[in-house]
């Protein structure tokens, strides 16, 4: 199966967010495309990552939709939290909140890769009337604790590069099972949306290091896992589109094909070539979601 994206289409109109914090900070989000579109979708990233991971996606969907795209705190354009107790999940959602009403949105899809999917699981239930379509990017109630402890071994955020070459070749080197057909233009346009250039010239990672304290070091035991099944059940009225890459050591097939059986209005769709997480920009991650936000606006 294809899994190199298609060439680069133009993203469409783009304009900055910014609001404010329950706690004051200062948080940032880019904004697509036309604002009286039927409907907006959400577009929330992973745990390192920030909004400049969805723009492949956004530029390949070309739908006539809006799309919203975080800086989560702690990540790219967004202040950083005063404490390691501002970087949780619950607290991300109340972040969310404030936007959407900062912004008065209503009939949101909401797309999630990893952490930000976690963060859909939260908003399913805490606001699910604004909520007409999840799609779930390579996680779900269970993650797999060696790549939590996988990821945990290399996202540091402390290493700095002389150039972004190096940064590139670095990045390459971390995520090479994850995207096994990129070559060297890959990876730097990866570096590019993920790092950023500092005062001194080098290059670091584009997200605040204290995110992932303490990351990998528990399991979580049987009650954790109940409550997070649980969580998920709240979505079944909700359209969903769940995404696995093949080689996922985050979302096993297990847990993926027991997602899909328990939620009768979901679709499962495994991206081939891919580990955690798909990049979304291969052809058949936009053939789904094309397909997915298409039959939501039926």
């Amino acid at each position: 199966m294809q899994t190199t994206p298609p060439p680069q289409q133009a993203l469409p109109s783009k304009r900055d967010v910014y609001w404010t914090s329950a706690d004051g900070l200062n948080l940032y989000a880019a904004d697509y495309g036309p604002k009286d579109a039927a409907l907006t979708v959400l577009c929330m990233h992973g745990l390192t990552r920030n909004h400049k991971d969805f723009e492949p996606m956004i530029a390949g969907l070309n739908l006539p939709v809006r799309f919203i795209a975080v800086d989560v705190r702690g990540r790219g354009k967004s202040d950083r939290a005063a404490s390691t107790e501002g970087y949780l999940p619950p607290v991300y959602v109340q972040d969310m909140a404030a936007l959407t009403k900062k912004l008065n949105l209503e009939n949101l899809v909401l797309a999630g890769t990893s952490m930000g999917g976690l963060m859909s699981m939260i908003m399913a239930k805490v606001m699910p009337e604004k909520i007409r379509g999840i799609i779930l990017n390579d996680v779900g109630p269970v993650v797999e604790p060696a790549g939590l402890q996988r990821i945990a071994s290399y996202a540091g955020g402390n290493e700095t590069f002389r150039s972004w070459v190096e940064a590139a070749a670095a990045i390459g080197r971390t995520q090479a099972s994850v995207y096994p057909d990129y070559g060297a233009d890959d990876w730097m346009a990866f570096a590019k949306r993920t790092c950023r250039e500092a005062d001194d010239g080098s290059i670091v990672f584009d997200y605040d290091p204290a995110i992932v304290q303490g990351m990998g070091a528990t399991k979580p035991d049987w009650k954790t896992n109940f409550a997070m099944w649980r969580l998920f059940g709240v979505m079944k009225g909700i359209p969903l589109l769940i995404i696995r890459g093949e080689t996922s050591d985050i979302l096993s097939d297990k847990t993926a094909q027991r997602m899909h059986r328990r939620h009768k209005g979901s679709s499962l769709l495994t991206i081939s070539g891919r580990g955690h997480t798909p990049a979304l920009d291969e052809p058949t991650s936009l053939a789904g979601i094309r397909a997915f936000i298409t039959g939501l606006m039926d």
